[in-house]
C-alpha cells in the first residue's frame, strides 16, 4: 500500500513539474528541479518595507540654564554612545604652549574624585558592556562611551566626573609625557607617512596660527606642561556653553533628566569662573613650504622592504563647513578620489576617480595619488598627496599641479553624477554605525547648534552642478599653494615654481636647463 501511495506521489509531481524537473535523491525520495529565477510553488508573495528616505526620528536639542546643550538622535537597539564634546583643541593654544590638547587626551579617563584609577572606570563600564575613548582634533576634544541603554545614568555621571573633576596627579602627568614621547617616535617611524604630512601641510598653510599650530605636543614642551598650565587652559575652554552631551540610541528626556542631575551646577575641579582668555582668532591662510629631509629606505612593514619615496602633498584654501560651498568642495574632492597603486579591495575601487585615470593608470611610477579635503569653522584645505621615486619627483609635482587647473575645466556629466552618487553612499553607509552618528550630531550641533539631517545633506549634494565646480575651483586657484615635502628632495622644485606651475594655463613647471647632472 506504502508503495503505491508513493508511486501515485511521484506521479504526480511529474506531471506537475515535467520530466526534466524530477530527480532522485540516494534515498530515493524525489524533488523538483526548479530554475532559480521562478519562484517556489506556493510561495506567499514577499512583502517590502517601504523607504522614503529620510530620518523618521530627528535630531532632538535642549539648552540647559548653564548653556551646556544636550542633543540626541533615538536609535532603537540595546545599546547607546553618549558622550561630551568641547569646543576645544590645539587651535586654541595660541596663548599656551603647543600640545595641551595633546595631553588632555592622554590624560582623558584616568583617576576623577569618585573614581582611584582607569582599572576603577573601566570596571564600572564593564558592569554595562561598555568602551570609552577620548580623541582630540584641531577644532574638538570629543569623550565618548558605548554601553548598554540601561546604564544610561551611570554612564553620563562617570562622563561628568571624567571632563569636570579629573585628578591630573604628578604621577599620571608623567606617565603622559612618556606616551607623547612614544607617540611622537611612532609618528616618525610610520610606513604610512600621511599623519606627518597632515601636520606638516596645516602647518606651511596657516603659518604660526589656529589650525595651522601642531596638533601633537612638540618635545621641546613636553616638560613645561603641568598640572596649573592644564587648569589655566581647562577653567578658560571648559565651560559649559563650549560643550554638547551628545547621544544616540536613547530618548531625549532620559538624556536630559541626566544632564540636569550630573552636569548642572557642578563645580569643576579648577574652580568655577572664567578668566575671558578664550582664543577667538580666525584662521588666517598664508600659503607656504615645509620641508623635511629624511632617509625613507628604512622604513617597512616588515621583513619586506619598503621602496624609499618621496612624498609631497599640495593643498589650496577651499571653505569654511558653514559655507554653501562647502558641499561642491566634497563633490570635488571625491571626483579627484585617488589612493594607492595597489588597493587590497581589488581593481574596482574608485578606479573613475580623475587621479586613478589621469595619473595612476598613466604613470607606472606613481605610487599613491589621493585628494583630502579638511574643513573648519572659518577655513578649508583641498590638497593631494602623492609619492614617487625621489629621481621623479619634479615630475610628480608637475602631474599633481596640472591636475589642479584641470579641475577648473568643465565636468562631465557622468562623471559628476557618479561623484555626487558616491558621495551619498558614502554618507549614508558612514551613518548606519552608532558611533558615527554620535559623532556627527555632536559636531554639528557644538558648531551650528543645529543638525542637518541626511536626507537634507543628499538634497543638497543632488543640487551640485558643472558650474559650481568650476566656480569653486577658480576661487581655490587664486589661493597661494601650501607644500608639504618629506623623503629625499634633491629633486623638489622650488616653492616659487610650484606657484608659476598653479598660475599657468597648462600648471606646467618652468622649463630648468643644466649644464651639468
Amino acid at each position: 500500500m506504502a508503495a503505491h501511495m508513493a508511486r501515485i506521489r511521484s506521479l504526480s509531481r511529474l506531471q506537475r513539474f515535467g520530466l526534466a524537473a524530477y530527480r532522485r535523491y540516494s534515498s530515493g525520495t524525489g524533488y523538483p528541479n526548479i530554475s532559480l529565477s521562478t519562484a517556489l510553488p506556493g510561495t506567499p508573495k514577499p512583502v517590502f518595507a517601504t523607504v522614503d528616505g529620510q530620518e523618521k526620528y530627528e535630531t532632538k536639542i535642549t539648552t540647559l540654564e548653564n548653556g551646556l546643550k544636550v542633543a540626541s538622535q533615538n536609535k532603537f537597539g540595546q545599546f547607546c554612545t553618549v558622550g561630551i564634546l568641547v569646543n576645544s583643541g590645539s587651535r586654541h593654544e595660541t596663548k599656551y604652549p603647543s600640545g595641551i590638547s595633546h595631553f588632555l587626551e592622554k590624560l582623558a579617563f584616568s583617576s576623577t574624585a569618585q573614581y582611584g584609577s582607569k582599572d576603577e572606570i573601566l570596571l564600572t563600564l564593564e558592569k554595562h558592556g561598555g568602551i570609552c575613548d577620548c580623541q582630540t582634533s584641531r577644532d574638538t576634544t570629543m569623550y565618548a562611551v558605548s554601553a548598554e541603554v540601561k546604564g544610561l545614568e551611570t554612564v553620563v555621571n562617570l562622563l561628568s566626573d571624567v571632563v569636570l573633576q579629573p585628578r591630573l596627579t604628578d604621577d599620571e602627568i608623567e606617565m603622559t609625557r612618556m606616551a607623547v614621547r612614544f607617540e611622537l617616535e611612532d609618528l616618525n617611524m610610520r610606513p604610512d607617512p600621511e599623519p606627518l604630512l597632515t601636520e606638516m601641510i596645516h602647518a606651511a598653510a596657516y603659518r604660526g596660527n589656529t589650525v595651522g599650530l601642531p596638533r601633537f605636543s612638540p618635545p621641546e614642551n613636553i616638560d613645561k606642561i603641568d598640572q596649573v598650565m592644564l587648569h589655566g587652559y581647562l577653567r578658560n575652554y571648559y565651560s559649559p556653553e563650549r560643550m554638547v552631551l551628545a547621544g544616540v540610541g536613547i530618548e531625549h528626556d532620559q538624556l536630559v533628566q541626566c544632564a540636569r542631575k550630573y552636569l548642572l551646577g557642578v563645580k569643576p575641579v579648577w574652580g568655577a569662573g572664567k578668566t575671558g582668555n578664550v582664543d577667538l582668532s580666525v584662521a588666517q591662510y598664508t600659503g607656504g613650504i615645509v620641508k623635511t629631509e629624511k632617509d625613507m629606505s628604512d622604513v617597512s612593514l616588515g621583513p619586506t622592504p619598503m621602496p624609499e619615496l618621496t612624498h609631497i602633498m599640495i593643498g589650496l584654501e577651499s571653505c569654511s563647513f558653514l559655507e554653501d560651498d562647502f558641499i561642491p568642495f566634497a563633490v570635488l574632492n571625491m571626483m579627484m578620489g585617488g589612493g594607492g597603486s595597489f588597493s587590497a579591495g581589488g581593481p574596482g575601487k574608485g578606479m573613475f576617480t580623475r587621479l586613478y585615470l589621469n595619473v595612476l593608470n598613466r604613470h607606472h611610477w606613481m605610487y599613491n595619488a589621493t585628494a583630502y579635503h579638511h574643513s573648519y569653522e572659518d577655513t578649508g584645505l583641498l590638497c593631494i598627496h602623492a609619492s614617487a621615486d625621489p629621481r621623479q619627483a619634479r615630475e610628480m609635482v608637475e602631474i599633481i599641479t596640472r591636475e589642479f587647473i584641470q579641475m577648473s575645466g568643465r565636468a562631465e556629466e557622468m562623471e559628476l553624477e557618479r561623484a555626487k552618487t558616491q558621495l551619498k553612499s558614502m554618507l549614508m553607509m558612514n551613518l548606519e554605525s552608532r558611533p558615527v552618528i554620535f559623532e556627527d550630531v555632536g559636531r554639528q550641533v557644538l558648531a551650528t547648534g543645529k543638525r542637518k539631517l541626511p536626507h537634507e545633506l543628499c538634497d543638497l549634494i543632488s543640487k551640485v552642478t558643472a558650474s559650481d565646480i568650476k566656480r569653486v575651483t577658480a576661487k581655490m586657484l587664486r589661493s597661494k599653494p601650501a607644500v608639504a615635502a618629506l623623503g629625499d628632495l634633491t629633486e623638489l622644485p622650488t616653492y616659487d615654481h610650484i606657484q608659476e606651475a598653479l598660475s599657468s594655463k597648462e600648471g606646467r613647471l618652468p622649463r630648468i636647463y643644466r649644464l651639468f647632472r
